[in-house]
């Protein structure tokens, strides 16, 4: 009953905070204004639904887990993270900056005992012996922070469509909550559920066409919260949930930012600068639109829940097909292109684009006139 209760609860607060910051949004500046054709809106949109989102799930986490002290870690990091989101979307703030920030947020979870000191040895996992790999202090601080801000950046990263950031992350937290609740990790799974109704309230709002943004602050705070709470447990049956099972969940966001990441260190652009080379950037220029280019990311982003799911189960057969049928679907929109360099190139900034070109005819003519 307490989950149900804990998923209608964020829902609603979700619900009403919504318009409220829908109004909120352009009295205090937090407007996002088309500036390039990387855009995908027209007009002016407000940017502020991160607000909801926070409130909703902060709430949730207040009420139903406020006798666990780590809760109160859990809310701190959330509060501070979301205040780097607003502000970055009030101001802007430079990448570097912004990933020390993450760091810092990343540190205070880790010195509130939320870490993660050991995994289950993969190689050992699937003949079903639980057999465990601890890491020393150290090394347990440097996994949990690259872990925390890894994930944090990856949802920021898909933010690109109309609702896309909510729902794959949406999906996300229920497969991990259902995982969690499988494997005894009760309390994962009910901070997750918190995840899932405030997403599921903003969702109205944010799906194509859009009212508002999540911005910054919302993306932010899904991807830090989804990172943090899968972490949350502290026994051994937990490190499933910690580590393999977020893993295969956000395995779609997560490929799209390694892919983005390895594109442009080839192409020798700085890592945060902002493309059109995603995978949902891809399937929209087959032509098939915004809102079913989102419905496919759900679609596959649900395929990989259910392989969670199932290697929780240690089903093996059915999550080695699922995760075929992905990674087939995921292939069929990256390959509509006919060599891997264009591929590399698709979705780079003009100027970068115009600089190689002009390189390229310098070349040509030096040859030339040699």
């Amino acid at each position: 009953m307490k989950y149900i209760m804990m998923v209608a609860v964020t829902f609603v607060i979700a619900l009403a905070a919504t318009p409220l910051a829908i109004k909120l949004a352009p009295r205090i500046g937090a407007m996002d204004i088309p500036k390039d054709k990387r855009r995908m809106h027209s007009k002016p949109m407000p940017r502020f639904g991160g607000l909801a989102i926070f409130l909703a799930c902060e709430a949730g986490i207040a009420i139903f887990l406020h006798k666990d002290p780590k809760a109160l870690v859990i809310l701190l990091g959330g509060l501070l993270i979301y205040a780097v989101g607003v502000v970055d979307d009030l101001k802007g703030i430079p990448a570097k900056l912004k990933f020390m920030l993450q760091s810092i947020c990343a540190m205070i979870i880790y010195a509130g005992g939320i870490k993660i000191d050991f995994i289950k040895n993969p190689a050992t996992y699937f003949s079903g012996v639980d057999e465990y790999i601890w890491f020393p202090g150290p090394v347990s601080f440097v996994i949990t922070v690259i872990w925390v801000v890894g994930l944090t950046n990856t949802v920021n990263l898909i933010d690109g469509l109309d609702g896309l950031a909510a729902g794959v992350s949406c999906i996300a937290s229920a497969c991990i909550a259902y995982s969690a609740f499988l494997s005894g990790q009760y309390t994962v799974a009910l901070a997750m559920l918190a995840v899932t109704g405030s997403t599921l309230g903003f969702l109205p709002f944010n799906f194509h066409p859009a009212k508002i943004f999540m911005g910054d602050s919302g993306s932010l705070y899904l991807g830090f919260m989804i990172a943090v709470i899968s972490i949350f447990g502290s026994t051994k049956g937990a490190t499933l949930i910690a580590t393999i099972v977020p893993f295969l969940v956000l395995g779609l966001p997560i490929f799209d930012t390694a892919f983005a990441i390895i594109r442009r260190w080839v192409n020798g652009c700085p890592i945060m600068t902002a493309d059109k080379g995603h995978l949902h950037h891809r399937i929209m220029n087959t032509g098939i639109g915004q809102r079913r280019t989102v419905l496919i990311m759900y679609c596959i982003s649900a395929i990989m829940g259910m392989v969670a799911v199932l290697v929780v189960q240690r089903i093996w057969i059915e999550a080695a097909v699922l995760s075929v049928v992905a990674a087939v679907l995921v292939c069929v929109f990256i390959a509509d292109h006919t060599t891997m360099k264009e591929i590399m190139r698709e979705g780079l900034p003009e100027d970068i684009l115009n600089n190689e070109s002009n390189a390229h005819e310098h070349h040509l003519h030096h040859e030339h006139d040699a």
